[in-house]
């Protein structure tokens, strides 16, 4: 076996270290063509992000303004360029002009906005000046232009939802037997009840609500239907039957004992 003299030795470990020959004319190329690359993309950048220009509105407009939302939009992206504008940002600010439930914006070429916004639609009144939407959802708490046709909801704050969705419950049963619902109310105790179009009032109470509602349905209807002029509530606080109060004066007890009515009352 030949042995290495450490002269050798150390030469070869030198040469196992050394560094690879580089070529610096071909690196220096490749950088300037990275940079020039990065300096187009940026002047490409600048040029389309100019200030916006144009801003077009679309949608079907009852109580929100057009040109409200177009100045909302300019004072929005004032500033803004084309490209660099938060197109997400712009919707959710226009989301909060009153009637507005949403608005979409898209960049419109070489410089324009198009925005899209859908109205609010009322489904009912609630409390003296707000107005819910489908979903149970209060979008405007104090308004001047309530329209009169939208039946009148209440409730203790933050139960917007709740009340919206006994009423729609309600109101589809009601339009099955042909008559229609007007008002909704819950009160601070948690007792319901309900108005009708022929002025009738139906008293639900705290308990068992849905049960007596449809012990209204079975067997308080009919009477309504047929002497609603004489009738000036329902009351179904009771455990077998009904109170009726007569227009009249005076209350007639239709089946049951009276068993819960003064603690829902």
């Amino acid at each position: 076996m030949r042995r290495l003299r450490p002269q050798n030795r150390r030469k070869q470990a030198e040469r196992a270290w050394r560094l690879p020959a580089i070529d610096w004319r071909r690196l220096g190329m490749t950088a300037a063509s990275i940079v020039a690359l990065a300096a187009a993309a940026l002047g490409v950048a600048w040029a389309l992000d100019q200030p916006v220009e144009t801003i077009t509105v679309e949608g079907r407009f009852q109580r929100v303004s057009a040109l409200d939302v177009e100045q909302a939009v300019k004072q929005r992206v004032r500033g803004a360029g084309f490209v660099s504008l938060d197109l997400e940002s712009v919707g959710r600010s226009l989301a909060t002009i009153p009637w507005v439930e949403s608005a979409s914006v898209q960049r419109a070429w070489p410089r324009g906005l198009r925005v899209h916004v859908t109205e609010q639609v009322a489904a009912a009144r609630w409390g003296a000046n707000g107005l819910l939407n489908a979903r149970g959802e209060l979008f405007i708490s104090e308004t001047r232009h309530i329209p009169p046709e939208l039946p009148q909801l209440s409730g203790p704050p933050g139960t917007e939802h709740d009340v919206a969705a006994r009423y729609l419950a309600v109101r589809g049963r009601l339009m099955e037997a042909g008559m229609h619902l007007t008002a909704m109310r819950l009160d601070e105790r948690g007792a319901w009840e309900f108005d009708l179009d022929n002025g009738v009032t139906v008293r639900l109470g705290r308990r068992d609500v849905d049960a007596r509602f449809e012990r209204f349905i079975a067997a308080g209807l009919a009477l309504v239907a047929e002497r609603s002029g004489d009738i000036a509530y329902i009351d179904m606080r009771y455990s077998n039957g009904f109170a009726v109060g007569w227009r009249a004066g005076g209350m007639r007890l239709a089946t049951g004992r009276d068993t819960d009515a003064h603690p829902d009352a």
